[in-house]
């Protein structure tokens, strides 16, 4: 079977061995993961088979099947305990669904901007529970106000991801398996629970 390049730049899911997913990373470290006998169980979808040299002594070639999800050694408990996401444009808008949260209008990333719910003029702060999407027209029409000051109804309260709900912010293409994963860690109350 012939692999394809989209196969090639599918992320793959990297958790903890408690299954506690950590990030996305490229096939080439999950190759060098297995490799180097960090890899504890993998799990999902087989995305890839690598074939390898031929041993000179056996004259068997080694093989390398990459998952969607790879669980490595090693736990990351502290890693979850008062995580603070890194705020940036992409990812809140992912997390807004790139919907403005005034008007409701589906954006693409280039047509959003970042409104700060309580304006930085007025002491608000650049956290994501004082941050949403709004395209360009609602947040120069809000301008320097809060929402209440300018008539404008938010659509959705704003929040600070988890570290999983971030990690599935950050993957850019998240297949059916590794979605299903990840949402099972998601709390109870969370948002992309509904969507």
């Amino acid at each position: 079977m012939q692999t394809t390049s989209k196969q090639l730049s599918q992320p793959i899911l990297r958790t903890d061995i408690s299954g506690m997913p950590l990030e996305w990373i490229h096939y080439q470290l999950a190759v060098k993961l297995y490799h180097a006998d960090q890899v504890a169980y993998s799990c999902g979808t087989p995305m890839l088979t690598l074939h390898g040299g031929f041993n000179a002594k056996t004259g068997k070639r080694s093989v390398i099947e990459v998952s969607s999800i790879i669980a490595t050694h090693g736990t990351h408990q502290g890693l979850y305990e008062n995580f603070v996401p890194a705020l940036n444009n992409p990812t809140l808008f992912r997390r807004d669904a790139n919907l403005c949260m005034y008007c409701g209008e589906y954006y693409k990333d280039y047509e959003l901007s970042r409104d700060h719910v309580i304006p930085l003029v007025q002491g608000g702060r650049d956290v994501w529970t004082n941050v949403v999407a709004a395209c360009k027209r609602c947040n120069n029409l809000k301008g320097g106000r809060t929402p209440e000051q300018a008539n404008m109804r938010l659509i959705a309260v704003p929040f600070q991801p988890t570290y999983v709900e971030y990690v599935f912010l950050k993957g850019k293409s998240i297949l059916a398996d590794q979605m299903e994963f990840l949402s099972a860690h998601f709390p109870k109350s969370s948002p992309f629970l509904k969507r």
